[in-house]
Formats: C-alpha cells, sequence, structure tokens
C-alpha cells in the first residue's frame, strides 16, 4: 500500500490524470497543471484556512457569472492571464491589426445596424463621434464582407447590461463592409471607467492594493469568411489609466485620435451637428491558419 507524502503524492496524481487521458494534449495539460498547482502550495506553504478562503473565493466567483456578467472572464482579465493567453495565441504580422482582451460584457446577437448608423441610444451628454475607417487583409486588400461587432460604455461610465435605465442594445451594433472594406458609424467619445468591484474580484484588487479603472476603448470583434477573428479595440489618446490598465490590454498600436471636425457637409451626411469627434482605424485581418 503506498502512503501518500510531500514527496510522492506530486507524480502520484500526475500519473494517475496521464494514465488513460483522452488524448496527448489532455495528458500534456493536466501532467502541467497540477505540478505547477502543488509547487505553488509548496511555494507558500498554503495553510489549510487559505485554501478554504480559496475555495469560497472561487465558489463566490462562479455564483457572480450569468448572461449579464462573467466574473471569472473578469478574474482572468485583472490576472493579466486574459492577455498572455490571447499574445501566445494571435501573432501579428505586416498589417495585422493586434488582439486584445474580449472582456466580460460582450452580449452576443447584437442588432445588424446599416451602415453610417448611430450606436447611441441614450443620450447622456456624450461627445459624439463619427467611427470609420477600413478592413482589409495584412496586405492592405480591403475585405468585402467583414462583419464588425462594437459596444462601448456610456457617458455615465457605464454597459447598458450594467445599467437599469439603459435600452437595450444601446451602444452596441453589427456592422458589415461593402467592396471597398469602408465602415462608419456614429457613437460617443469612450472614457475609462471603473470594472466592477462588488464581487471577489474586487476583494482581490483591494488586497493587492489596485485601483479599477480601465482606459476609455471601443471594443471591436471583426470577422471574415477565411480569416482569423479579431478581438481588439481603438484606446482612447490621452486617457490617464492608458499606462495602467487594470486588465492589462493596452497596446500603442491600438491607440486612436480623437479630432474635432467642423466640416458642415460630412456632418450633414452622417446626422451630427458640428463640431463633432472624428476617430478614423483601420483594421487588418490575417488569414485563417495563416
Amino acid at each position: 500500500m503506498l502512503d501518500f507524502t510531500v514527496d510522492n503524492l506530486t507524480e502520484t496524481v500526475v500519473d494517475a490524470c496521464q494514465k488513460n487521458a483522452s488524448s496527448p494534449r489532455t495528458k500534456q495539460i493536466m501532467g502541467s497543471l497540477v505540478r505547477h498547482l502543488h509547487a505553488f502550495a509548496k511555494e507558500v506553504e498554503l495553510t489549510e484556512s487559505e485554501w478554504f478562503k480559496a475555495i469560497e473565493f472561487l465558489t463566490e466567483t462562479g455564483k457572480l457569472c450569468d448572461d449579464k456578467r462573467q466574473e471569472f472572464i473578469l478574474l482572468s482579465d485583472t490576472l493579466g492571464l486574459s492577455m498572455l493567453v490571447d499574445a501566445i495565441n494571435h501573432p501579428r504580422t505586416g498589417l495585422g491589426t493586434e488582439n486584445t482582451v474580449l472582456g466580460p460584457f460582450h452580449v452576443p446577437g447584437a442588432p445588424r445596424l446599416p451602415m453610417g448608423s448611430s450606436i447611441v441610444k441614450q443620450d447622456l451628454g456624450g461627445e459624439r463621434t463619427l467611427v470609420r475607417g477600413k478592413v482589409t487583409d495584412a496586405h492592405g486588400v480591403p475585405i468585402d464582407g467583414a462583419t464588425l461587432d462594437v459596444w462601448q460604455t456610456s457617458a455615465n461610465r457605464l454597459y447598458d447590461v450594467q445599467d437599469p435605465a439603459a435600452p437595450d442594445w444601446n451602444l452596441r451594433g453589427k456592422f458589415t463592409t461593402a467592396a471597398d472594406g469602408k465602415y462608419w458609424f456614429t457613437s460617443e467619445k469612450p472614457t475609462s471607467y471603473p470594472i466592477p468591484i462588488d464581487g471577489p474580484v474586487g476583494v482581490m484588487l483591494k488586497a493587492c492594493g489596485r485601483h479599477n479603472i480601465r482606459p476609455g476603448h471601443l471594443h471591436f470583434i471583426v470577422t471574415a469568411d477565411g480569416y482569423d477573428q479579431l478581438t481588439t479595440h481603438i484606446f482612447t489618446e490621452g486617457d490617464e489609466y492608458l499606462e495602467s490598465d487594470v486588465v492589462f490590454a493596452t497596446k500603442s498600436s491600438l491607440i486612436g485620435r480623437y479630432d474635432s471636425c467642423d466640416d458642415s457637409d460630412l456632418a450633414a451626411e452622417v446626422g451630427l451637428d458640428v463640431p463633432f469627434l472624428l476617430v478614423e482605424y483601420d483594421f487588418g485581418l490575417m488569414k485563417a491558419g495563416g
């Protein structure tokens, strides 16, 4: 009979997880996971009470997950794990736009809107903005039929799913490019905002002495047949939190400049009053499997 001890327990568990694993990848992942978890517990000499608190923490994290809030994604984001996994999986070359985090507030099923539509359904005084650019491949060739799924916070620093007073799909929408690859829509300038701290993630941030603010940004998921999905942001130039994003997601290539525009003809064309803000940004997609 084997006596399980500090010295032999790790490899015994690894063997149990790997012996009949369903695939070589499962075998690799489970072996590494067990070894790293056990090494962590040994390194910090984890106490029983600390481990029980960790179990309670993870339990409460799960309880806060629903169709409007994903606390586990928020936890992954604030630990930098989301960005690490993204960087490993999405190298970019040529004009390929860099990825960044999805975030916990994406909602599937946003309405498809005519190109040039406004995504603002609730006017809370945000600075009206024209967002435009084009979607190309990594060599600059325009992509016909690319879909841009867009979402952002409002001037009250909340996403619509956080605000009971917000109409459905406020500051969300999907747009599809034509043969020239161009896109444009009107919105409002994104501002920095706090991530929720009323749950376990907030407890963790407070314990670490960290703030809970993200710099202003527009979210995009850009897809097209034959190309890898692009999940990214346009960050707001000059935002004071660009250097200390709570989810470690900022990249210099993703910063957009918001210029004041007094072009009355353009304003009339897009349904805005002058002056308005204009941000221009092109997205480059990578060939699938490339």
